[in-house]
């Protein structure tokens, strides 16, 4: 940049000049810098408009005391201007350093994605995209689930390459310390249901039956869904925050560098003991709902605490255990593979992170909500 002559030195001016037929000279004179208020581009565009036809611009900035980013702004939305209406512009005139970040910027192509588009996408056109990712999301879903059951394969065969410790301590983030979240969460559904079935069962005389209510609701439906939510949103963003780190980090790369499978060594230890922790954790939360229901009905009800629960022990029934037991475990494996899968597909920046945190919050839940129903109709199908 020109040294700054005095503190004093003249604002940016521009005047304008015709050399010859076809050319205009754009002369600028003062200080362009950020801190003084510079004459607009428009005030070029309009002197193009009044005048004779112009194919060529070309600029004086020999009385220019001092410039920075100012002046690239204006010379670039000048160029802007100029190359819409197809006029050729020569930059010999301006300042050397100028010169060289215009000739940088031509060089360097622009990312995708930077800037503002100049207009929006056909509808047609965002449908067409919309689809195209929906068919490559799928393929590389498909794909990914495929290598989970190879590598679970070679678990079974004993050919599994993991640390054994690695299972033992996602057990125990999986299991042990999630127990306060799922407690509290467990007790206050019971509660709930109980409170709103108190509510309708009173007007009949029936507050018996909220055992009942209480007992099956949890034991077969609620108690797995509850405690999957919880995990989805506590494990599985774990889950994916942890991979999407390691593929940031390229570690992930490294593995493969080194010949180890990351779906046996890191996806598997997490699959397998979600997938092991999740029916034990549905039966406590199956215990700590017929809890809440307890304290309503005795609280609120005036019911015997032996009459609860022989209430509850004739409602509830074993198929009903074994069905929410075999939900736990299937919404397990589920947030594993969601939250898995969304920290393999990680991008290589911080907020991709982020962004696969949540999704694969999203994804886990939306997979317990569909694979609840499947499990519904299958077992109303069955007569179960």
């Amino acid at each position: 940049m020109t040294d700054r002559k005095d503190r004093g030195s003249a604002p940016p001016e521009l005047g304008f000049d015709r050399p010859e037929q076809g050319t205009l000279l754009i002369r600028l004179t003062g200080e362009w810098t950020v801190e003084n208020r510079r004459p607009s581009p428009e005030d070029v565009r309009k002197e193009l408009a009044s005048g004779p036809p112009v194919t060529s611009i070309r600029f004086d900035t020999g009385d220019v005391s001092h410039w920075d980013s100012g002046l690239l702004a204006f010379v670039t939305r000048v160029m802007d201007l100029c190359s819409r209406d197809g006029m050729a512009v020569d930059s010999k005139g301006l300042p050397e350093g100028v010169q060289k970040l215009l000739a940088l910027a031509a060089v360097v192509p622009q990312k995708k994605g930077v800037g503002r588009e100049s207009g929006k996408d056909s509808f047609l056109s965002t449908v067409g995209a919309e689809t195209t990712d929906f068919f490559r999301s799928t393929g590389e879903i498909l794909a990914f689930v495929g290598e989970v059951f190879v590598a679970f394969g070679r678990f079974l065969r004993g050919k599994a390459r993991f640390r054994g410790s690695d299972l033992t301590l996602v057990m125990q983030e999986c299991g042990l310390q999630a127990l306060p979240i799922v407690s509290l969460i467990s007790l206050l559904v019971g509660l709930i249901l109980a409170f709103v079935g108190a509510v309708q069962l009173m007007m009949f005389g029936a507050q018996i039956y909220v055992a009942s209510l209480v007992g099956i609701a949890m034991v077969r439906v609620m108690g797995a869904i509850m405690t999957g939510i919880i995990m989805a949103g506590r494990t599985g963003a774990a889950f994916a925050a942890q991979l999407g780190t390691m593929e940031v980090n390229e570690e992930i790369d490294a593995f493969r560098t080194m010949g180890i499978s990351p779906m046996e060594f890191l996806v598997l230890p997490r699959m397998l003991g979600l997938a092991l922790m999740m029916p034990l954790l549905c039966l406590y939360a199956d215990l700590m709902g017929i809890l809440g229901g307890l304290i309503v009905g005795v609280g609120m009800l005036d019911l015997n605490v032996v009459e609860y629960f022989n209430q509850t022990r004739a409602s509830v029934s074993l198929y009903d255990l074994f069905i929410g037991i075999f939900q736990g475990a299937v919404f397990g494996v589920l947030v594993a593979v969601a939250g898995c899968l969304r920290g393999m597909q990680c991008g290589r920046s911080a907020s991709a992170v982020g962004d696969a945190a949540t999704s694969a919050v999203v994804t886990g839940i939306v997979s317990i909500i569909v694979a609840t129903a499947i499990i519904t109709v299958l077992c109303n199908v069955l007569g179960i």
